[in-house]
């Protein structure tokens, strides 16, 4: 809501500068052994990641429809910079005398801080500020100057293609974080591996959601919001079905690096959806509505999730997780009125 009365780069500046706070504070509760300081700390840095993400919201607003996936793609490609610099600053720098010790933990906090304060410094001299670009293409498509009046929220889900294109992004967002959390303990509790084996193969997911991203919003582009959607769904699926069948590490990363790729695809396409059905004023709220009960859907999932693997094993979690990406696919395969490109464009 922010985001839309007072623009894109206010709000994620000051997510950035949250979060040096809470870093800051995070380093001083374990120097001073404090959780009173350290856990205030830490909602902080979760605060500054939800804001963050918005990030989607100003990348949707550069670009117009017809390219306005391989924005997003771009900005959300970003993490690829981080899941490369973060080991090397940390695990070669801060941690490479000392290691995972108590001493160095304060640093490693504090060299957080540092990066965030970067961040800050690279929104604030954003120019213009991205809602402006979006009005000016909103303005150049309609012919006219919108009257940028407030809608409420429940106006804008009941909009033709909001709850699919929400229901996708939030089924893909809580099937991939579920899975992901769950997977160190399926790999060292369920088929007895060496702890050490969890690192390639989140990495091998972390590179399914991210290193192909700029192709993926291409790809979002030219055959459509919808066809990726479910693309990426089907293949997140397949990819956690494959959970019961395999138990060797290398087919665990593939399928691990099948399911970032899945929700690579269809969270960047239901993004975009969400941005297209959205005008500059209303996207930062519905986007971030959408982030909300994505949050909370994966929050539960894991906690499900745990209890499904725990109690009745890895097929059972599997197949948990292989069979709830099917409904948004079913709702979208089934739903008889065509969506809509964009707010501002007629169908075509």
């Amino acid at each position: 809501r922010l985001m839309d009365r007072v623009g894109r780069v206010p709000v994620l500046a000051a997510g950035f500068l949250l979060g040096a706070i809470g870093a800051t504070l995070t380093s001083l509760g374990i120097r001073f052994a404090s959780g009173w300081i350290a856990i205030p700390g830490l909602v902080l840095i979760g605060a500054a990641g939800a804001t963050a993400q918005l990030a989607r919201a100003a990348a949707g607003d550069m670009y117009p429809p017809a390219r306005r996936a391989r924005g997003i793609s771009y900005v959300m490609f970003g993490a690829v910079a981080g899941a490369i610099i973060g080991p090397f600053v940390f695990a070669g720098g801060v941690f490479r005398r000392s290691g995972m010790s108590l001493e160095s933990l304060p640093v490693a906090w504090l060299t957080g801080a540092g990066m965030l304060l970067v961040a800050l410094v690279l929104v604030i001299n954003i120019r213009p500020d991205p809602k402006r670009i979006a009005e000016a293409l909103e303005f150049a498509s309609a012919g006219a100057a919108s009257s940028g009046e407030f809608t409420p929220l429940r106006q804008l889900i009941a909009r033709p293609g909001v709850i699919p294109a929400m229901l996708a992004g939030i089924v893909s967002y809580s099937i991939m974080v579920s899975v992901m959390n769950l997977t160190g303990y399926i790999v060292v509790q369920h088929h007895h591996h060496p702890p050490q084996v969890i690192f390639p193969i989140i990495g091998a997911h972390v590179l399914g959601m991210f290193l192909l991203m700029p192709a993926v919003g291409w790809i979002a582009d030219r055959v459509g919001r919808p066809r990726t959607i479910l693309s990426g769904l089907l293949l997140i699926a397949a990819s956690t079905a494959g959970l019961m069948w395999f138990e060797s590490v290398v087919p665990i990363a593939i399928l691990l690096f099948a399911l970032g790729l899945g929700w690579n695809f269809s969270f960047v396409a239901a993004t975009t959806q969400l941005a297209d059905l959205a005008a500059p004023w209303e996207r930062g709220k519905l986007l971030g509505f959408n982030d909300l009960v994505a949050s909370l859907t994966g929050a539960t999932f894991v906690l499900l999730g745990g209890y499904v693997l725990s109690d009745f094993g890895v097929t059972a979690m599997a197949l948990s997780a292989a069979l709830i990406p099917l409904l948004p696919v079913i709702v979208m395969v089934s739903a008889r009125r065509r969506v809509p490109a964009a707010i501002s464009q007629p169908a075509s």
